[in-house]
């Protein structure tokens, strides 16, 4: 749904912020590129299933919590 996209945006940066990572931290963690994560949290790309899942698993949380 598009009118969630800008809070689950802003969960996966809020996510990630709570480990007190950087982008490139946890584009690292999840085996995905930074720049991936830059344009995910910006608005700039929607993610794939297994994106949502590789980011899901490095951040400790349920996919649907970060789910675009």
């Amino acid at each position: 749904m598009k009118t969630e996209c800008p809070n689950k945006r802003k969960a996966l940066r809020e996510h990630r912020l709570d480990k007190f990572w950087s982008q490139a931290e946890l584009a690292k963690q999840a085996g995905i590129g930074a720049d991936t994560v830059n344009r995910l949290e910006n608005g700039k790309q929607n993610p794939s299933f297994i994106t949502i899942r590789k980011l899901a698993k490095a951040l400790e949380v349920k996919p649907e919590e970060i789910e675009f």
